[in-house]
Parts: C-alpha cells; sequence; structure tokens
C-alpha cells in the first residue's frame, strides 16, 4: 500500500491537473494520496495573475476528484511552503510534472539529510494544447486555450 504526494495550486483545474491526480491514485491505489494544495500566501506570491481563495481551490479540487475518480473523501492538506509533509513524512512517491521535477528532486536530497528514505518519483508529460503549447493555468487565465488546451476564438 503506497504513499503518495501530490501538490499544486489546482487554479483553474484543467487537463494536465487530471493527468497529475490520475497517475497518482493509480500510484496509491488501495493506499492513500496526499495533495498538498498551496495556501493563499504562497500561491498569491510567485504569480502574477489573480489565484482564488484556499477555500473555493480546495471545494473546486474536491468536486473534481469525485467528478474524475470517484473518491469523495480526499485528503488535502494546505502548502505553506513548497515542499510541505514531503520532507518529514512517511511517502513513497511524488507525482510531478517535469516543470516542477526539480523541487521533487530536492525534495529528495532534503529527506536524505534527514536519513529518510527518497521518494521514487513519477513524472507526468506535459499534456498539449490543441497548438502544442503545454496546457497550463496561466495560459488559461490569459484566455488563449480553454481548460482541455482548446484554442479559444479570436487567437
Amino acid at each position: 500500500m503506497a504513499r503518495v504526494a501530490v501538490g499544486g495550486t489546482f487554479d483553474p483545474i484543467h487537463d494536465g491537473h487530471i493527468c497529475l491526480l490520475k497517475r497518482a491514485y493509480e500510484l496509491g491505489m488501495d493506499g492513500e494520496v496526499v495533495i498538498g494544495l498551496t495556501s493563499n500566501d504562497m500561491a498569491r506570491e510567485s504569480r502574477t495573475r489573480p489565484v482564488r481563495d484556499f477555500s473555493i481551490r480546495e471545494k473546486n479540487l474536491r468536486a473534481v476528484i469525485l467528478r474524475c475518480f470517484g473518491i469523495d473523501d480526499a485528503k488535502i492538506t494546505k502548502l505553506d511552503d513548497q515542499c510541505g509533509s514531503s520532507i518529514y513524512e512517511d511517502f513513497d512517491y511524488i507525482v510531478v510534472s517535469p516543470e516542477t521535477l526539480p523541487m521533487a528532486e530536492r525534495i529528495n536530497r532534503l529527506r536524505d539529510k534527514k536519513n529518510l528514505k527518497p521518494l521514487k518519483i513519477s513524472v507526468i508529460e506535459y499534456q498539449l494544447a490543441q497548438d502544442n503549447v503545454r496546457i497550463s493555468s496561466t495560459r488559461i487565465s490569459q484566455g488563449k486555450i480553454d481548460r482541455h488546451g482548446r484554442l479559444l476564438s479570436g487567437l
């Protein structure tokens, strides 16, 4: 029974997030998936775009997990820093995108300093939009694509 960590801001939730969550739930089948959701301060400090309040993002994330995976009791914790509980709790896997792979490697270095076993890192592929550029929350909020990567008219 594996214990899996995955994290993000999840705003707006798009097909790349669904792929990330799908992989986490595949690895955590019969185990536990812990989803770290960035706090308001953390989400807003590094973004140039508006980000919804934590409670709204959590509600939306729970609704997507129920709709897509049939899970109504998702374990979601607040992330106040980039590592969260992954540097001191027992996990088997961490699921990341290519963009967040360096953070997973940093987490393993920090775990090593604490004499904790390294996490197996599962990297999902970027989900590409219709224009073969990766789907991102930023591109969605800019009105370039929808949550599924379809180009929006007027471009």
